[in-house]
């Protein structure tokens, strides 16, 4: 079993915008030469997601919508209080979608419906530029 870690940069829009990494993970899964394995896919931070999506318009508005009627962005979160920020619905928003998700792989090919992306979510009230940390398990 090897174990190989890599990390990529996405520039992700603000308020649960969302960019696809999937090339970037199955490019990053070919150059390792592994066949057979799993990728954890995880973005470090407190506002920050991985998830899958189908990557269309429509779920792209969808999705940062629902998110907005789970964590919403006018009530008066605690964070706010602690930080004197803006960001609480942020912060809930990731917690709900979670850090990361673990893939596998076969054949050197990543395993993923037909309809399924791999997406880092920027909860954050800013655009930010994210670390993806992928790594790489397998043989």
């Amino acid at each position: 079993m090897r174990v190989i870690t890599r990390q990529i940069e996405v520039e992700i829009p603000a308020d649960s915008g969302m960019k696809d990494i999937t090339s970037l993970i199955a490019d990053l899964l070919q150059e390792t030469g592994l066949e057979e394995g799993s990728v954890n896919v995880f973005v470090p931070g407190a506002t920050g997601s991985i998830s899958t999506v189908e990557y269309e318009p429509g779920l792209q508005e969808d999705v940062p919508d629902a998110l907005e009627r789970l964590a919403p962005e006018d009530i008066d979160y605690k964070h706010h209080q602690t930080w004197n920020d803006d960001n609480g619905r942020s912060h809930v928003r990731a917690t709900i979608m979670g850090p990361g998700v673990v893939f596998p792989f076969v054949n050197g090919k990543l395993e993923l419906g037909t309809w399924q992306n791999i997406i880092a979510i920027n909860h954050d009230t800013c655009r930010r530029k994210r670390k993806v940390v992928v790594q790489f398990m397998g043989v």
